[in-house]
């Protein structure tokens, strides 16, 4: 990879390059997803990435020269996959919000329904998100489009409350459907042992914790 004076910024542009290229021929296609693929699933199976390029050379029929020719580095590798993690994640979490939002007329539905989806979506991602936030605390090329994400599923979740904003008691709805946002997320991060402690905070039941902060963030909202 060329490196000058301005090297990260380089660095930076060939790795936007390789996650949001699209590969226009069908075997380069298939082929870009074994990769991706067979990266995922070597992180998730070690939870690490503690995994070589022959490793994904094996488990994904790929040969070692077309990964290099497609990202140049495990680095690279590893950013790609924790990027298409990112858009997956978003999109289950886009969905998610709309399929509540669809089934609850009020305020009262909405919340507890809406907890318990986000929780179930950062359950079921928890794995790679651990690597991804692991990553970010050395990497700049992950931790900002890491903090990137993290702002729009806020806004997303906030935008999503404030449809029911006549019914919050008080007067800044903005600050409370911020507020609401981050106790739920915080609380279902450091369930999910997705802090940089890597261990939950207790061992507490997981519907029993769902159904009991979407009562408290709904009493919160509704609160003069």
């Amino acid at each position: 990879m060329a490196r000058g004076a301005n090297g990260q910024a380089e660095e930076a542009e060939l790795a936007v390059e390789t996650v949001s290229r699209k590969p226009q021929q069908g075997r380069s296609k298939a082929s870009l997803e074994r990769m991706l693929n067979a990266a995922r699933e070597l992180m998730l199976e070690r939870g690490s990435e503690d995994f070589t390029l022959q490793d994904v050379n094996q488990k994904g029929n790929v040969s070692i020269g077309s990964i290099y020719l497609r990202f140049q580095s495990k680095d690279n590798l590893v950013r790609a996959v924790i990027a298409r993690a990112l858009e997956d994640i978003a999109a289950d979490e886009e969905a998610m919000v709309a399929d509540v939002l669809a089934q609850s007329p009020t305020l009262d539905e909405f919340m507890p329904r809406y907890v318990a989806g986000y929780a179930e979506v950062l359950r079921v991602n928890a794995p790679l998100l651990r690597l991804a936030m692991e990553r970010a605390t050395f990497d700049p090329l992950v931790s900002k489009p890491g903090k990137d994400h993290a702002l729009r599923a806020t806004q997303r979740g906030m935008d999503a409350m404030l449809r029911y904003r006549e019914t919050f008691g008080g007067t800044d709805h903005e600050t409370k459907a911020n507020s609401a946002y981050k106790i739920v997320f915080a609380t279902m991060a450091r369930q999910l042992s997705l802090g940089s402690s890597g261990e939950a905070a207790h061992d507490y039941d997981w519907e029993v914790l769902k159904r009991e902060l979407g009562r408290m963030c709904l009493a919160y909202l509704r609160a003069p």
